[in-house]
């Protein structure tokens, strides 16, 4: 498989133009999911998410079976990849007033699975704390939307290759999420989540982790939690649709204990 490989509007061939919204303002949203055997996972949430954060910004997402059709013609029936769907709102004139009509644009992309050590599901993976802080705007928030400076801004501040993310405050210090992954913490039995009401992404195994929680004898609360709230945690786990979930060892040199939450979540997650 090379690299990436993609089509736009469903063609091997398109192009993008350059008076697209997404390309000039970031108007549009994303979603990044598996794909094994020529199937993407969960694809009825993930789908229900391109819908929902679609109409949080007033842009018509195209059909599941146009997106399914795009994503069967672009990976083999054998093949475990990733997928990335770009939505955006599509061509207008110079300015940020909408026009009367538009066509959305629509991009899948084909990616290699990122190789994740095994030490990582074991031991866990060490975390920075990012100096870079999200701004909140509610109208936006849980969206996953192509305005994504502060993560690539925070992402831009580690160069250490044992770490594997960094986790985001917002401008209340508050812990949101990482810059790729949200964040649990467990409490005893209480299974902790950043509220994500004023900014950060909410995720698809964010959700389903929620919706299961239960059956893993943990009750689940959203609320706001500080950095050193999270640093006195029992466990600490990172989650997103590629990797599932991975325990942290190490946040900011603090160490973390390791034990079993984060393989009893990929164990659900798996069913």
């Amino acid at each position: 498989m090379h690299a990436h490989a993609y089509l736009v509007n469903g063609s091997p061939y398109g192009t993008i133009s350059p008076l697209d919204r997404g390309l000039a303002y970031g108007d549009g949203i994303f979603r990044t999911m598996k794909v094994v055997d020529g199937l993407p996972q969960c694809w009825p949430l993930h789908y229900q998410k391109l819908v929902a954060d679609c109409g949080a910004i007033g842009i018509v997402c195209p059909g599941a079976e146009v997106l399914m059709a795009d994503i069967q013609l672009l990976f083999s029936a054998d093949e475990t990849a990733v997928a990335k769907i770009i939505i955006t709102r599509g061509e207008s004139e110079r300015g940020y007033s909408l026009p009367a009509v538009t066509t959305p644009m629509r991009v899948i992309i084909k990616s290699a699975v990122p190789q994740i050590p095994d030490t990582s599901y074991s031991a866990g993976v060490k975390l920075a704390v990012c100096e870079t802080r999200l701004s909140h705007q509610p109208r936006l928030a849980g969206i996953k939307h192509l305005n994504r400076l502060d993560n690539v801004m925070a992402r831009m501040e580690w160069h250490d290759p044992s770490i594997m993310d960094g986790i985001l405050l917002d401008t209340q210090h508050h812990v949101i999420e990482c810059t790729a992954a949200n964040i649990f913490a467990r409490f005893g039995n209480t299974l902790v989540t950043p509220s994500l009401a004023k900014c950060g992404v909410a995720g698809v195994t964010r959700q389903r982790i929620l919706e299961f929680a239960h059956t893993l004898d943990l009750q689940i609360k959203v609320e706001h939690i500080t950095l050193e709230g999270l640093l006195q945690a029992d466990e600490t786990v990172i989650c997103n649709s590629l990797y599932g979930a991975l325990p942290v060892r190490e946040i900011q040199g603090k160490v973390i204990k390791v034990t079993q939450l984060a393989h009893l979540i990929r164990g659900a997650l798996s069913t």
